[in-house]
Formats: C-alpha cells, structure tokens, sequence
C-alpha cells in the first residue's frame, strides 16, 4: 500500500529516502499531472510520496555575497522567488508567466527542474546562468550543472536516496536580456518555443553574450562554444556574423510536431527570434 510521508525535518526526509525510494512531493504541480488516473479515483502512485513542502530548512530564497550568488531552497515557491530583489530579472519575468497565480504560489523552481520536460520556461534561464543543483542524501551533498543534472526528456542525475537540496544561481552583469515565450495564451500554457538571451557591452565589446531555446529540442538548446566566438567583439561585428549564428544555432534544434505546433514551424520562429535578438544588441 502506498504512504504519504511528511517528515518534520530535512533530516527526517533524507533517513526517509535512504529507507526506499519515493516520489517527492513539494508543489505537486507536475507530478499530480504526471500521475493523474481516471475522474473520482486516487492519483497513480506507485511508491510511497515524500512531501517536503513543509520543510523550513529547504524554504528559503538569498544572496551569498561572498559567492556572488543567489541561492534558493528546494521547496521555496515560485511566486516568493518572483519577488525576491536579488533573483535575476530574466528568472522573474519567465517566472510570471508559468502557469497561473495558483500555479506559482505552489510550484517550485526545483520542481521544474526535476520534472525535465523540453517545455519546463525555467530551463532556459538556469541554463544562461549556469546554475547548479545541489543534492542531498545521508551520505553527503553533490553539486551538478544544471546541464548535467538534466540528461534527457524526463531524466535526470538524481540517485533513490537523493532530493534537490538547493538551486545555486551565479549572478552576471548584464547590459540587457530577452526573453521570449511563444504559446496559445501568454502565461498558463505550455510553451511552443521558448527563448532567453542576454548580454553585456562595455566601451562597445560585446564582453559577454549568452542564448537558449526551449521546446526545440531534447534538452535546452545552448551553445557556448558559439557564445564564445562571439565575445570581446564590436556590435557591428556580431550583427555583420548573423548568417554564420543563424547556422550554427540551426544546428542546435530539433524540433518535433505535436498536439501544440509543428517543427517548421518551431524553426522558423526560432530563427526568427535569434536575428531579432543580434539585430537589437545595442
């Protein structure tokens, strides 16, 4: 028979997941969904579920300045993390617009990682970030990527006896960024193609300058190896290079067709978006 669990502290939840495995439950956004069975019946669930939503320890969201990071605890919401004065813009813009207010004031950002999905708005911008996800077990903490803790759609680099403890978000001097979600409606839906970019100019060198799609391909769509090309060069250069980026970043997508769009379609809003976002450097 399946048990619902709710331990009284951080502590209690990891002896709790060293015992066996469990679905972790914060927000339950996803995993209701995910798990949802006919009208009138219980949820699916075929382990025991862990809910840690209650955890003080894991509800926080604050600046490490010493880091110069921004950290943010496992089951801290969405809608406390959009109004925090130390979360960077990008993640608060592409915040407000997942779900609804009901949504966000009980999901997660690490939720949203977990749950691994092409379309999760969030990705993009923890990508740019290159933020890290910091796991904890009984045996000790691990910290990874976020781009090697996701492995594939719905896959991630979480052990039986492991949850996502933290979210570790460097902070970046940025000039200016864009974010761009395509979908049937602004907020509440799930992203046909998704896009956050941003860069930073000083004395007219593009010193940095970093760009992801989301709902194009596998996994968020990043190349930092292009991103790099492009650094410590002129505006005008950049701008001049647009075919060269258009066919590079071509090559990063993948798109599919399904019940929300079609893959012509994604890619040529994709392309549309990246020569509107090297044609606005400024």
């Amino acid at each position: 028979m399946v048990k619902h669990i709710i331990p009284n502290n951080l502590q209690e939840a990891l002896n709790t997941l060293n015992a066996g495995p469990c679905h972790i439950m914060a927000g339950g956004t996803d995993l209701m969904i995910q798990k949802r069975n006919t009208a009138g019946t219980p949820p699916k669930f075929m382990k025991d579920v862990l809910y840690i939503a209650n955890l003080e320890e894991l509800n926080y969201v604050k600046k490490d300045g010493k880091r110069n990071c921004v950290l943010i605890g496992a089951s801290s919401k969405l809608e406390d993390i959009s109004h925090h004065p130390d979360v960077p813009n990008l993640l608060k813009d592409i915040i407000r617009e997942i779900g609804s207010p009901g949504i966000r004031h009980s999901a997660t950002l690490a939720g949203n990682i977990a749950n691994a999905s092409p379309a999760g708005d969030s990705l993009v911008a923890l990508y740019l970030y290159d933020a890290e996800v910091v796991l904890s077990s009984v045996n000790g903490e691990r910290v990874l990527p976020i781009s090697k803790f996701i492995t594939g759609v719905r896959r991630i680099d979480l052990r039986t006896n492991e949850l996502i403890k933290e979210i570790i978000i460097p902070l970046l001097p940025v000039t200016k960024y864009k974010w761009v979600k395509v979908g049937g409606r602004r907020a509440d839906s799930i992203s046909k193609v998704s896009f956050a970019g941003l860069y930073l100019v000083n004395f007219g060198l593009v010193s940095d300058i970093r760009f992801a799609f989301g709902s194009v391909s596998a996994m968020v769509a990043r190349s930092v190896e292009l991103e790099n090309s492009l650094k410590n060069r002129p505006i005008e250069q950049i701008i001049a290079d647009l075919p060269r980026i258009l066919e590079e970043s071509n090559k990063l997508i993948a798109p599919i067709d399904d019940q929300r769009s079609n893959k012509v379609y994604r890619r040529k809003v994709a392309t549309n978006i990246i020569e509107s976002f090297i044609n606005g450097i400024q």
